[in-house]
């Protein structure tokens, strides 16, 4: 099964992330842990690129990074973990590009979706949890964090359409609350899924 949480800079996917991955071991099953971008070798050296606040690109090519990065990580490590039956929990995936490139740099979500089902091979995440109602951003941005303030919002409410046009794959998560909090949103809006 492959479970992606998606949402703005500093919502809390990471932390969710772990915690999801922790249930579902604590059940017993076998869970691959990822993030994207990462995940890889190549995946951590185009991470490193794309959030280097010094490097500077269009945003055709940071989408192509993107999409360069999770070719590899579905190829060599989601494709396989789905195959043998275990749980994938991805930190970010396709959804991510959808919203920032897509929709708040304003490339379309039609050719950013073109280019990343070309890269994945068509695989998509059985269930996209998107969490929402905070902003957590570093002090110290990196140069996604860095877009500004009008860009996140574009980021925002993005997250929000794409929720409305696929309903049954992604499922908004109320973000706000103590973490046991969310986590416990998180496991209902599975519903269907686990075990």
């Amino acid at each position: 099964m492959f479970v992606s949480l998606e949402g703005p800079d500093g919502v809390g996917k990471t932390t969710q992330a772990a915690l999801l991955a922790e249930r579902l071991r604590a059940m017993g099953l076998e869970v691959v842990q990822c993030r994207e971008p990462g995940g890889t070798e190549l995946g951590e050296r185009v991470r490193a690129v794309l959030l280097d606040p010094q490097v500077t690109m269009g945003d055709r090519a940071e989408a192509l990074l993107f999409a360069a990065a999770r070719a590899e990580i579905t190829q060599e490590v989601i494709a396989p973990a789905v195959e043998r039956g275990a749980w994938v929990v991805c930190d970010r995936f396709i959804d991510s590009s959808l919203v920032y490139q897509g929709i708040a740099r304003g490339i379309g979500i039609e050719p950013i979706l073109d280019v990343s089902l070309f890269a994945t091979g068509g695989v998509l995440p059985a269930r996209t949890l998107v969490l929402h109602g905070v902003d957590r951003r570093d002090d110290e941005p990196d140069r996604m964090e860095a877009a500004g303030a009008d860009f996140h919002a574009r980021v925002a409410a993005g997250f929000i359409e794409l929720a409305a046009l696929e309903p049954e794959r992604i499922r908004l998560v109320d973000a706000r609350g103590a973490q046991d909090e969310v986590a416990g949103r998180i496991w209902d809006a599975l519903e269907g899924l686990h075990p």
